[in-house]
Protein backbone atom coordinates (compact mmCIF):
# COMPACT_ATOMS: atom_id res chain seq x y z
CA UNK A 1 0.00 0.00 0.00
CA UNK A 2 1.35 3.39 -0.97
CA UNK A 3 0.06 6.30 1.10
CA UNK A 4 2.40 8.76 -0.59
CA UNK A 5 2.76 8.62 -4.38
CA UNK A 6 6.34 8.75 -5.59
CA UNK A 7 7.35 10.90 -8.52
CA UNK A 8 9.69 8.08 -9.61
CA UNK A 9 8.76 5.33 -12.02
CA UNK A 10 8.13 1.90 -10.48
CA UNK A 11 11.47 0.61 -11.75
CA UNK A 12 13.40 3.59 -10.40
CA UNK A 13 11.48 3.47 -7.13
CA UNK A 14 12.42 -0.18 -6.64
CA UNK A 15 16.13 0.60 -7.09
CA UNK A 16 16.02 3.66 -4.86
CA UNK A 17 13.87 2.11 -2.13
CA UNK A 18 16.20 -0.89 -1.86
CA UNK A 19 19.18 1.45 -1.55
CA UNK A 20 17.43 3.56 1.09
CA UNK A 21 16.35 0.54 3.10
CA UNK A 22 19.84 -0.94 2.99
CA UNK A 23 21.35 2.35 4.08
CA UNK A 24 18.86 2.64 6.93
CA UNK A 25 19.73 -0.82 8.20
CA UNK A 26 23.47 -0.16 8.01
CA UNK A 27 23.21 3.20 9.75
CA UNK A 28 21.01 1.88 12.56
CA UNK A 29 23.40 -1.00 13.09
CA UNK A 30 26.43 1.31 12.98
CA UNK A 31 24.90 3.43 15.74
CA UNK A 32 24.27 0.30 17.83
CA UNK A 33 27.76 -1.08 17.27
CA UNK A 34 29.40 2.23 18.15
CA UNK A 35 27.27 2.58 21.29
CA UNK A 36 28.02 -1.00 22.37
CA UNK A 37 31.75 -0.40 22.04
CA UNK A 38 31.34 3.05 23.69
CA UNK A 39 29.95 1.40 26.83
CA UNK A 40 32.67 -1.25 26.97
CA UNK A 41 35.90 0.40 25.86
CA UNK A 42 38.77 0.29 28.35
CA UNK A 43 42.42 1.26 28.25
CA UNK A 44 44.72 4.25 28.37
CA UNK A 45 42.90 5.99 25.51
CA UNK A 46 39.48 5.32 27.02
CA UNK A 47 38.29 8.92 27.14
CA UNK A 48 39.26 9.95 23.61
CA UNK A 49 37.90 6.74 22.03
CA UNK A 50 34.78 6.88 24.21
CA UNK A 51 33.99 10.42 23.04
CA UNK A 52 34.88 9.67 19.42
CA UNK A 53 32.42 6.76 19.45
CA UNK A 54 29.61 9.08 20.49
CA UNK A 55 30.38 11.24 17.46
CA UNK A 56 29.85 8.21 15.21
CA UNK A 57 26.59 7.40 17.01
CA UNK A 58 25.34 10.97 16.47
CA UNK A 59 26.30 10.91 12.80
CA UNK A 60 24.67 7.52 12.19
CA UNK A 61 21.46 8.50 14.01
CA UNK A 62 21.16 11.80 12.18
CA UNK A 63 21.70 10.19 8.79
CA UNK A 64 19.40 7.25 9.54
CA UNK A 65 16.60 9.72 10.16
CA UNK A 66 17.38 11.54 6.90
CA UNK A 67 17.36 8.25 4.99
CA UNK A 68 14.11 7.07 6.58
CA UNK A 69 12.42 10.38 5.86
CA UNK A 70 13.62 10.29 2.24
CA UNK A 71 12.07 6.83 1.88
CA UNK A 72 8.82 8.11 3.36
CA UNK A 73 8.85 11.11 1.02
CA UNK A 74 9.03 8.67 -1.89
CA UNK A 75 6.11 6.62 -0.55
CA UNK A 76 8.20 3.79 0.84
CA UNK A 77 7.72 2.67 4.45
CA UNK A 78 11.15 2.53 6.15
CA UNK A 79 11.87 -0.52 8.34
CA UNK A 80 14.27 -0.02 11.23
CA UNK A 81 13.01 -2.86 13.41
CA UNK A 82 15.60 -4.90 15.31
CA UNK A 83 14.96 -8.10 13.32
CA UNK A 84 15.30 -6.23 10.02
CA UNK A 85 18.53 -4.60 11.12
CA UNK A 86 19.95 -7.88 12.43
CA UNK A 87 19.21 -9.75 9.22
CA UNK A 88 20.23 -7.05 6.74
CA UNK A 89 23.27 -5.27 8.10
CA UNK A 90 26.60 -5.41 6.33
CA UNK A 91 28.49 -4.98 9.61
CA UNK A 92 30.02 -8.08 11.16
CA UNK A 93 29.53 -9.10 14.76
CA UNK A 94 31.21 -7.19 17.55
CA UNK A 95 32.85 -8.62 20.65
CA UNK A 96 30.95 -8.75 23.93
CA UNK A 97 32.36 -7.62 27.25
CA UNK A 98 35.19 -5.17 27.79
CA UNK A 99 37.08 -4.12 24.68
CA UNK A 100 40.62 -2.75 24.76
CA UNK A 101 40.88 0.69 23.20
CA UNK A 102 43.06 -0.45 20.29
CA UNK A 103 40.64 -3.32 19.56
CA UNK A 104 37.68 -0.94 19.82
CA UNK A 105 39.27 1.30 17.23
CA UNK A 106 39.83 -1.72 14.98
CA UNK A 107 36.20 -2.77 15.29
CA UNK A 108 35.07 0.71 14.25
CA UNK A 109 37.51 0.86 11.34
CA UNK A 110 36.05 -2.42 10.06
CA UNK A 111 32.42 -1.42 10.69
CA UNK A 112 32.84 1.96 9.03
CA UNK A 113 34.69 0.36 6.11
CA UNK A 114 31.83 -2.09 5.55
CA UNK A 115 29.18 0.63 5.63
CA UNK A 116 31.22 2.94 3.39
CA UNK A 117 31.68 0.20 0.79
CA UNK A 118 27.96 -0.47 0.67
CA UNK A 119 27.17 3.26 0.70
CA UNK A 120 29.43 3.85 -2.33
CA UNK A 121 27.50 1.12 -4.18
CA UNK A 122 24.30 2.99 -3.34
CA UNK A 123 25.79 6.25 -4.62
CA UNK A 124 26.45 4.52 -7.94
CA UNK A 125 23.07 2.78 -8.18
CA UNK A 126 20.95 5.87 -7.44
CA UNK A 127 22.66 8.42 -9.71
CA UNK A 128 20.44 7.82 -12.70
CA UNK A 129 17.10 6.99 -11.07
CA UNK A 130 17.20 9.63 -8.32
CA UNK A 131 19.98 12.23 -8.00
CA UNK A 132 18.32 13.62 -4.86
CA UNK A 133 18.80 10.34 -3.02
CA UNK A 134 22.27 10.01 -4.53
CA UNK A 135 23.15 13.42 -3.07
CA UNK A 136 22.04 12.24 0.37
CA UNK A 137 24.23 9.15 0.03
CA UNK A 138 27.20 11.26 -1.07
CA UNK A 139 26.90 13.42 2.05
CA UNK A 140 26.57 10.39 4.31
CA UNK A 141 29.59 8.74 2.69
CA UNK A 142 31.70 11.86 3.18
CA UNK A 143 30.83 11.98 6.88
CA UNK A 144 31.50 8.28 7.38
CA UNK A 145 34.81 8.50 5.53
CA UNK A 146 35.89 11.30 7.88
CA UNK A 147 35.16 9.07 10.90
CA UNK A 148 36.93 6.19 9.16
CA UNK A 149 40.03 8.31 8.62
CA UNK A 150 40.05 9.49 12.24
CA UNK A 151 39.71 5.98 13.65
CA UNK A 152 42.45 4.68 11.35
CA UNK A 153 44.72 7.50 12.52
CA UNK A 154 43.89 6.58 16.13
CA UNK A 155 45.75 3.28 15.81
CA UNK A 156 48.44 4.70 13.50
Amino acid sequence: MYVVKSPLSDTDLKTVSEALQGALVDLVDLSLVAKQIHWNVVGPRFRSVHLQLDEVVATARTHSDTVAERASALGVSPDGRAATVASGSGIGSVPGGWVKDADAVGVLVDALGAVIGRMRERVASTGEPDPVTQDIFIGITADLEKHHWMFQAENG
